[in-house]
């Protein structure tokens, strides 16, 4: 069992979470129960996860994605009261962290995403640091690092480029990091991977000469709040879910 404030500062120490710029509030968004015995884990909180997390009876409710984004509306109308109606209802608390769990070097999303696909990580790059680039152990074709992709994804990815293009270095950002594609280049790494491809970076990657593959950005930031999950309930001593709900994005 944890105390709600205690497993929150934990956490936000963990992930160093105010040392970021983010797009929204990290840590505690919606105050439940105080006493947090079982945690459910999962990338967005909508209104599905809200539904299943309240029929397991959980106390808190950590996700990748939570709520009062920049520039959305300011209005507790609609959409968004269902959700919050939802959560102090049943005196669930809400705890997100954003980009730091993109970023953690052990349990962030991208550090995840790379020990799945064997890659060894060099370095970091782009706003923040929360970009990640490496090396194959065994270089490989584009198809087949796309086959890799979807194996551990089990979705099929994106891929932009030839597929037998010989790929030995690769950068990687979860979630809609198509704007890291610049940097990716600059890097010299032959492939790019992110979760959401835009427009213009099909063109780009095409003129620059590198392969581009959009992974999905649901099943590419699946993976740190589970690891995050793990970590606090071991901790913690507290039981632990992860509630996947399916997103094609």
């Amino acid at each position: 069992m944890a105390d709600l404030f205690d497993l929150v500062n934990y956490t936000k120490n963990l992930l160093e979470a105010d040392k970021f710029r983010d797009y929204c509030p990290n840590g505690l968004q919606v105050e439940g129960r105080r006493e947090v015995r079982r945690l459910l884990t999962a990338v967005s909180a909508n209104l599905d996860v809200l539904d299943r997390a309240v029929q397991l009876d959980a106390d808190c409710l950590l996700v990748h994605h939570g709520y009062f984004w920049k520039q959305e509306p300011l209005p507790v109308v609609g959409i968004r009261r269902n959700r919050l109606a939802r959560l102090l209802t049943a005196d669930l608390s809400l705890v997100a962290f954003h980009l730091p769990l993109d970023a953690h070097r052990a349990l962030g999303n991208n550090a995840q995403l790379g020990v799945r696909l064997g890659i060894a990580v060099e370095g970091w790059f782009g706003d923040q640091a929360i970009g990640a680039h490496g090396v194959f152990a065994h270089p490989r074709s584009a198809a087949t690092f796309a086959a890799d992709l979807e194996r551990v994804l089990a979705r099929p990815p994106l891929l932009i480029g030839r597929p037998e293009t010989v790929l030995r270095r690769v950068a990687w950002c979860t979630g809609a990091a198509h704007g890291l594609l610049g940097e990716a280049i600059e890097l010299g790494v032959d492939a790019f991977v992110t979760g959401e491809l835009s427009e213009p970076a099909v063109h780009v990657a095409r003129e620059a000469g590198i392969t581009l593959i959009g992974a999905g950005h649901h099943a590419t930031e699946r993976y740190g709040v589970q690891a995050l999950g793990e970590h606090l309930a071991s901790r913690f001593a507290l039981h632990h879910c992860f509630l996947d709900s399916d997103n094609p994005v």
